[in-house]
């Protein structure tokens, strides 16, 4: 079934279910459906958008970022900043207590810093610039630095303090405890991948006095519990929000949402300012992608246009072409290059270029999770493209946990691997150098074995940190994107805004990249 044919069998049954009564909820329970099934909790082993919304729910960080990417004390009392920004010492506010009532020490934070800076972007160019990170007693941690970090906080902003004992498990390996500090506990025993997962309040949670700005400021927590859905199909969350089954639907269909606009009691909005962006993204570890004409055919054959479309459908206000490396609200978006993207699109050029690239038929296994409709589409015409350039595409469907761990298979497509998939990155994620793990080459980011080995994009980040004012900065972004449409390490295929659907008797929303509990409430 063509997914328009789809969209209007389920508006029809919706006309359905609009009749049918309400189920009465007590105040203190919401019900949420998530993007996607929690399957990686673990928000330094997993780069996917669900383990970070688990994770805010669960960790607390020292720093938080607000509206305006400013990092922003979160655990952290107060700072002291000596020798000419070679030495932070950081202080921890009273009453930090994990959900085992233990409390919060800096020797935990020291750990948790260590283990996430093996992973992080932004967290790896601050430990690259650290000589010591410890702990000088229960609540001082102290940085001495081999050259000044004025991000220091910004980069510790991405980091989920656990207890020592868990911060000390390989970076590479998944936790199996998920005690936090944070707003809500997670229940171990109610999370069943597949089905759901469940969180209480945690009673000892002492928020910050400051109103609440994206992921900083006082995380007032007003549900006793947090039940999370997993509903893969779009018409069935709608269907349930609609019958007041659910409170809160993360990202429906966005095809479906002039019809929960209409719905009584539904209140449709969105929250991110900053959009996703979508991109192609190719393993370099085997052919064929291994071959920088190949990528470059690819590339002279996208349509930006074609990608959206595919997304939000007529919906164009949710949309945006003409992007390139970052979402065209960063102060680093940049026109450089973008001809490479925007000129005129010639298919039998792009033809030509394949067959002069070398392809000699390798299959190409594109990666599609059935269980996140906007990728799905984004893959749908990737592989109709690919198909037209005359690639052997094998059009592979998995569901998005499983997709994760294929990712992490270094086999050859043929053997369990694979060669390419389309995906997109919360605006945040990609607003800078600093933060652009996409930009990260497999030099630095070893947790993206399939990336290139390419100096230059480490050269130019670096220079990037060292520029002294914004100017200079955007600069090295230009010279950042040229760098990506000669090697495309991936190519940027336009951006959306996810809107969310939820019950309106709630408020209080965060506007946020992705969804966060504290401060929402029911009226």
């Amino acid at each position: 079934m063509k997914r328009r044919q789809l969209l209007q069998s389920t508006a029809a049954t919706a006309a359905v279910v609009l009749g049918r009564p309400a189920i009465a909820q007590p105040p203190r329970v919401l019900r949420y459906v998530p993007q996607a099934d929690l399957t990686n909790p673990d928000p330094v082993w997993s780069t996917a958008t669900i383990a970070y919304i688990h994770g805010y729910l669960i960790w607390d960080q020292l720093y938080s970022l607000d509206e305006g990417l400013i990092a922003r004390p979160q655990m952290v009392v107060g700072e002291q900043v000596e020798d000419d920004g070679l030495t932070w010492r950081l202080t921890l506010r009273d009453g930090l207590v994990f959900h085992d009532d233990v409390p919060v020490r800096a020797q935990d934070c020291v750990a948790s810093i260590l283990r996430a800076g093996k992973r992080g972007n932004a967290l790896q160019a601050l430990m690259d610039v650290t000589n010591e990170v410890k702990a000088l007693d229960d609540r001082r941690i102290e940085f001495r630095l081999k050259k000044r970090f004025v991000l220091l906080p910004f980069a510790l902003s991405g980091v989920f303090i656990m207890p020592e004992r868990i911060a000390k498990t390989d970076a590479f390996t998944q936790i199996s405890e998920y005690v936090g500090s944070g707003p809500y506990r997670f229940m171990r025993d109610d999370w069943k991948p597949g089905s759901g997962a469940a969180y209480a309040r945690n009673e000892k949670y002492v928020p910050r006095p400051e109103p609440i700005s994206m992921w900083a400021g006082g995380k007032v927590a007003n549900f006793d519990r947090i039940e999370w859905k997993t509903i893969p199909d779009p018409a069935t969350q709608s269907a349930a929000l609609q019958r007041n089954e659910v409170d809160w639907v993360e990202a429906p269909l966005i095809d479906l949402t002039p019809m929960l606009r209409k719905v009584p009691g539904v209140e449709v909005e969105v929250f991110d300012k900053l959009g996703s962006l979508m991109l192609m993204a190719f393993n370099f570890y085997h052919p064929p992608f291994d071959n920088v004409k190949l990528r470059r055919a690819v590339l002279s054959a996208i349509n930006q246009q074609d990608f959206v479309n595919s997304v939000v459908g007529e919906q164009q206000n949710l949309g945006r072409v003409g992007v390139g490396v970052f979402p065209l609200a960063s102060p680093y978006s940049t026109t450089a290059g973008m001809e490479a993207l925007t000129g005129p699109r010639d298919l039998d050029k792009s033809k030509r270029l394949v067959a002069e690239s070398g392809y000699k038929g390798e299959p190409i296994v594109l990666m599609v999770p059935s269980d996140q409709p906007n990728l799905v589409q984004e893959d749908q015409v990737a592989n109709a493209l690919f198909q037209s350039l005359g690639l052997n595409v094998q059009y592979t469907e998995l569901d998005w946990g499983t997709m994760l761990r294929r990712r992490n298979n270094k086999e050859m497509p043929d053997k369990g691997g694979w060669t390419s998939y389309c995906t997109a990155w919360v605006g945040q994620s990609v607003a800078s150098p600093l933060v652009h793990l996409p930009l990260r080459t497999n030099g630095k980011a070893t947790q993206a074995w399939w990336r290139p080995t390419d100096a230059t994009f480490e050269q130019l980040r670096d220079q990037w940190l060292e520029a002294t004012d914004l100017a200079a900065q955007r600069k090295i972004c230009d010279q950042i994107q040229l760098r990506v449409f000669e090697e495309v390490p991936f190519i940027p295929l336009g951006q959306w805004f996810q809107p969310t659907a939820f019950r309106n008797d709630l408020s209080g929303f965060a506007n946020s990249p992705f969804p966060v509990f504290w401060g929402v409430r029911r009226t």
